[in-house]
């Protein structure tokens, strides 16, 4: 590959100035003329009919309306389903005519200001006649009524192994219910334009579903709703899904009128979405020498209240276990239960913190009953490049796990620090170190639609802009789209403009901002269309000067010719305002986009640890991750989001939960209750990158934004079985855990 100009290097966003000085305007610092304020009424219960009486809310000084299920439409909807063609089972109404968990969403209040919605949302009396709920999965599983989605995947027959003569290892794990705590709560705004078009703002990341919800639910054609994706504080797939959009849209529409609905962070936690928990069971089957033979896995989630991503869940965690080892034989038995609980959907890395928890774990526990070093039974396993998926997915392309481990074994002084880690024990203190692995993708090619349409235009003061429709969850994919416009066209990429989407403006696009999918398809199909625009500079050059097309080159934004006296030079500018005078014709490309591929990302993390016998505090002293990114972008973003992906799977490994008591109540409603990672406890995360190039994204690359989320906290988990000889696999390992396992141990 040639050398690269614009991509792969430390390139500043232009937004971060703004951010940094508060100026950036977000939704909630929008004040449209007319605006009313809207506020959902929660569920205090986890199951009950209902009966709703709002006498005394309306009668509160400003309050214009306050709306039940029997106001709403009666047309159910899934807010899993990002297009029609996704077909998951639809349950749920703009308002619940039943309450089916602590946060369901019973009535929406619509006043002039924030204290008269505050007020009369107090006031909302609700008669409760309590049914028993099903409170997590040990409940759920009593009645198969509860099972919402079942499938086996599988390769082989694991069946028919002779487990007799082989070494067999059975892990029994969880996963907790997690929060995505973004900055920024839920919120939409929603207007009706100056042509009687509805006009939805939102921090959300698929602008064509919400238009899709909204238009399905309020029976409004797709012309007359327009989606903007608003600046957002974050996300982590809490925004992946229609929350709020509905309901504040329902509530213009029918008014008339600006509606901006906030949710506070007690509402965020409870009333939105979460991480899926897990329960699983681990059964690998290897010979003498370390190679696996098979796995058995049956895991069971928690899906919720509502059927949301019941199956996609089940079926992404299954995908993901077949595509990081080399097992001829594996069954996967996956579940989805219904409980009266805050509903499943879209999390960081979306099945695979799940996946790769358990089984990692299990794997370090076959390296000890062989006296094997992790890592070398690791390198035993790992799939290579060019492999076949063996449940019939997509090929795995340039697989660079084995890289991965090998590279962090060096840089993490692995066998060193693996050979004399316990050294530093003390009476109070336990040391230890532990690594994991870690697999993703690259979007949807292989299970859903994936495509996505780039509109490309050059202007004739020399700037170009492409529509696309991306959504900038703050990590920076503006930037990183205007850098591969730029090496496509050979121009400042600060020259460059990258819309966000827009349903009016910007193209359609299957699938928003998720599912990984950004860099290798978004980001594809944006070179494509530099390509082709660049293509029809040049044709415009030749047209309007008379050169031999294939002797222009390009380079900042200039054309060149060279001559038999001398080379001739033009800019971008001059030849687009000379091809427009001569010939009538403003310069611009479109194409549709369709991958070929999505091979697997991978990851390899090695963490060292300090226990706290006395306290059971985990510190994190190490981190590393190693990458297999085909190519980095940005490395200041991409190191960017392997911290912030870090600190995600610390929580997951250490500290963060959703709680929930016998009656369905959410024990952690705040930042005060729900604990995450720090600033002062976060270790200082090392970062290093596999770039080997031969993958169909852009100038090389593969996606990066969600598998930074899922070896972090596994590594730790093994790190702190290391050191103090236990066999935690359910998460979080919380002090008190720790502390249980030395007493019990000292017991025995």
């Amino acid at each position: 590959m040639k050398e690269l100009k614009y991509v792969g290097k430390r390139l500043i966003r232009e937004d971060v100035y703004d951010k940094a000085r508060g100026k950036t305007q977000y939704t909630c610092d929008r004040k449209l003329e007319g605006m009313l304020y809207a506020k959902l009424v929660l569920s205090e219960k986890a199951l009950a009919e209902i009966s709703i009486n709002t006498d005394k809310a309306e009668q509160v000084p400003g309050i214009c309306a306050v709306y039940t299920h029997k106001d709403v439409p009666k047309t159910k909807y899934n807010p899993h389903n990002w297009t029609p063609g996704v077909g998951a089972p639809e349950d749920m109404y703009i308002l619940s005519e039943k309450a089916r968990y602590v946060g369901d969403h019973l009535a929406l209040v619509v006043g002039e200001t924030k204290e008269a919605v505050e007020e009369a949302a107090s006031l909302v009396e609700i008669v409760y006649r309590e049914e028993t709920p099903v409170i997590g999965l040990k409940a759920a599983r009593e009645n198969k009524e509860n099972i919402a989605f079942e499938k086996e995947s599988r390769c082989g027959d694991f069946g028919s192994l002779p487990l007799e003569n082989l070494i067999v290892e059975e892990t029994a794990g969880s996963t907790q219910a997690i929060h995505h705590a973004p900055i920024e709560p839920h919120i939409a705004l929603s207007a009706i334009d100056e042509t009687g078009n509805l006009v939805v703002w939102t921090p959300c990341q698929t602008v064509f579903m919400v238009r899709y919800h909204i238009c399905s639910l309020l029976d409004v054609p797709y012309t007359k709703v327009r989606v903007v994706k608003a600046v957002m504080g974050g996300s982590f797939g809490g925004k992946g899904l229609s929350v709020v959009e509905p309901a504040c849209a329902f509530a213009s529409w029918t008014l008339k009128r600006p509606v901006m609905l906030y949710m506070d962070r007690p509402a965020d936690i409870t009333a939105t979405r979460r991480r899926n928990p897990s329960e699983m069971t681990v059964k690998t089957a290897v010979d003498k020498d370390g190679k696996i033979l098979g796995r058995f896995i049956a895991c069971d989630f928690d899906g919720g209240a509502y059927y949301t991503n019941a199956s996609a869940i089940a079926m992404a965690f299954s995908k993901k276990l077949f595509r990081l080892y080399r097992i001829e034989n594996q069954t996967i038995e996956a579940r989805t239960f219904y409980t009266n609980t805050t509903p499943g959907g879209s999390c960081r890395g979306y099945g695979s913190p799940q996946a790769h928890a358990v089984t990692e774990v299990n794997l370090d526990q076959i390296a000890d009953r062989l006296g094997m070093d992790p890592c070398e039974l690791r390198l035993k396993n790992v799939v290579l490049p060019g492999d076949d998926d063996p449940a019939g997915g997509t090929n795995l392309g340039d697989a660079r796990i084995r890289e991965c481990i090998l590279k962090g074994m060096e840089e993490f002084h692995w066998k060193e620090k693996r050979a004399h880690i316990r050294e530093k024990n003390t009476d109070r203190y336990a040391y230890g170190v532990g690594m994991a692995c870690a697999t993703h993708g690259n979007g949807y090619k292989g299970g859903y639609p994936e495509l996505t349409n780039v509109y490309a235009q050059l202007h004739p003061d020399g700037s170009a802009e492409f529509r696309i429709a991306v959504h900038d969850q703050g990590c920076g994919t503006v930037m990183t789209m205007q850098q591969i416009g730029a090496e496509a066209l050979h121009m400042d990429p600060y020259k460059i403009k990258v819309y966000e989407a827009d349903t009016f403006l910007s193209p359609y696009d299957s699938a928003g901002t998720q599912a990984s999918r950004v860099t290798y398809v978004c980001g594809r199909a944006v070179q494509e269309a530099g390509e082709a625009l660049l293509e029809k500079i040049k044709n415009a050059a030749a047209a309007v000067y008379g050169w031999e097309k294939n002797r222009i080159e390009a380079e900042d934004g200039m054309l060149k010719y060279p001559g038999t006296d001398r080379e001739e030079c033009r800019t971008y500018g001059e030849v687009s305002k000379e091809y427009e005078k001569k010939f009538s014709r403003y310069l611009h490309a479109d194409i549709e986009y369709e991958p070929d591929s999505n091979p697997g990302v991978y990851c390899a993390a090695f963490a060292e640890v300090k226990v706290d016998k006395y306290t059971g505090q985990t510190e994190v002293l190490d981190l590393l991750a190693v990458h297999d990114v085909g190519q980095c972008m940005n490395y200041t973003l991409s190191e960017g989001q392997i911290e912030g992906g870090a600190q995600m799977s610390l929580g997951q490994a250490l500290f963060e939960e959703i709680g929930y008591d016998g009656k369905g109540n959410v024990k952690s409603r705040n930042f005060s209750k729900y604990h995450m990672i720090n600033a002062p406890d976060m270790p200082k995360v090392r970062s290093l990158f596999i770039e080997e190039h031969n993958t169909d994204g852009p100038y090389g690359a593969k996606s990066l934004g969600e598998v930074v989320a899922v070896a972090p906290g596994p590594a730790v988990a093994n790190a702190v079985n290391f050191a103090i000889g236990s066999r935690f696999a359910s998460y979080p390992i919380t002090p008190e855990k720790v502390v249980l396992w030395l007493e019990n141990k000292e017991k025995e």
